[in-house]
């Protein structure tokens, strides 16, 4: 099980990055757009607007996180579950899409 802090971080991140997620987009869209070309200083002004919102908005920092454990290595995204939770519900046929492989 992991850390209770280390989930509420987590959620805090999810949190934060939904917040602002379309400012991200727009800056991101206005640097690209190609129907009305920038000029060099006007894209640099909005390239310097990026790095000033939070750290913990970025997308890239969040974590798939187990569904029942809150590990965040080896997850499935499928189920939700990671690896070795999920090797234990197969074994006792809790997951009806998942079988055990045998050769």
């Amino acid at each position: 099980m992991a850390k209770k802090s280390l989930i509420q971080r987590e959620k805090k991140r999810q949190k934060l990055e939904q917040k602002y997620h379309l400012i991200r987009q727009s800056l991101k869209k206005k640097i690209r757009s190609k129907v009305s070309p920038l000029s060099l200083s006007e894209k640099t002004k909005m390239r310097e607007k990026l790095p000033s919102l939070p750290r913990n908005s970025a997308p890239t920092r969040l974590h798939r996180r187990c569904f029942l454990t809150g590990r965040t290595r080896a997850n499935y995204r499928h189920f939700g579950l990671s690896g070795h939770v999920l090797r234990e519900m197969v074994y006792e046929c809790l997951l009806p899409s998942a079988t055990r492989s045998s050769w």
